[in-house]
């Protein structure tokens, strides 16, 4: 049976990546395992010394209460990262998904994609986390290091979660988007859903058959696919795209070979995760 991970942190968007996750496990046929990863700063037991310069006893009693204060810290991070957990386990079961567990990890979330991901299809996590600033659309801190640690497909959750009926793959014929498009062709996830091959930029005799063999490769497979090749900036034109033509997901390789390379490594990555209200699904 495939499993989906899901990481959820008990910000708005654990809701939306508990719903992603069991959509996609109902087409996949997979388990959902939630994680919720308790940083080191909310399980530290050693208190910083905050005493100064006071007398010695004053100083041992306070960094008695300090003590005191960060077990007591420790125990309702923990606390609250059990209720987490239970809220999400039952808004996937509410979702149809009987095949659903949650776990609690200590340590770094990069660390954690480490150990779980072999045991995982696909990982699930929020556009944006606690301390986002939704004013100023900033992303999750840990967004984009686990996209760079991930060697499995990662699925980047909306704010709000919507049944996906159309996909754009935003497609420049490199390593990661032909990766994408192989995965598309294998898996069910994308059975019945109607898949539009974006390539943005000059058009061409060798970029044409590049786009016309994945196009081919989909259908191949059942997928009702489409191919086009449109000009402009890739950021521009795929953030067009999706606003005006009701996509419901947008697929792309992490790293590519064209202008498109920076999607995943730089500003260009930031202004298309912030431009698209939709899900993303990366592949490296």
């Amino acid at each position: 049976m495939s499993k989906i991970t899901a990481f959820i942190d008990g910000s708005v968007y654990s809701q939306s990546v508990c719903q992603h996750a069991a959509w996609i496990a109902g087409r996949l046929d997979a388990s959902v395992e939630l994680l919720h990863v308790l940083g080191r700063r909310e399980t530290g037991s050693v208190p910083s010394d905050l005493s100064g310069s006071i007398a010695l006893g004053a100083r041992s009693a306070l960094l008695k209460e300090l003590a005191d204060l960060d077990e007591s810290r420790a125990r309702l991070a923990m606390k609250r990262g059990r209720a987490i957990l239970e809220d999400g386990e039952a808004a996937v079961r509410a979702a149809g998904v009987a095949a659903v567990s949650g776990r609690l990890r200590h340590g770094d979330v990069v660390e954690t994609v480490a150990e779980v991901e072999p045991d995982s299809d696909l990982l699930v996590i929020g556009k944006r986390g606690e301390a986002a600033d939704f004013a100023k659309l900033h992303l999750g801190s840990n967004l984009e290091r686990v996209v760079r640690a991930s060697r499995k497909p990662v699925f980047v959750a909306a704010r709000a979660f919507r049944p996906v009926e159309k996909v754009l793959v935003a497609f420049d014929g490199g390593p990661s988007s032909m990766k994408a498009v192989d995965a598309m062709f294998r898996s069910p996830l994308f059975a019945g859903l109607a898949v539009t091959l974006l390539t943005v930029g000059a058009d061409g005799t060798e970029a044409r058959n590049r786009l016309a063999g994945a196009e081919a490769m989909l259908r191949g497979s059942g997928i009702d696919a489409r191919s086009e090749i449109a000009p402009g900036h890739p950021e521009t034109v795929i953030a067009e795209r999706v606003e005006n033509e009701g996509f419901g997901l947008l697929v792309m390789g992490a790293y590519g070979h064209t202008r498109m390379r920076n999607l995943i490594i730089g500003s260009t990555t930031t202004e298309m995760l912030r431009s698209c209200k939709i899900p993303v699904m990366l592949f490296r």
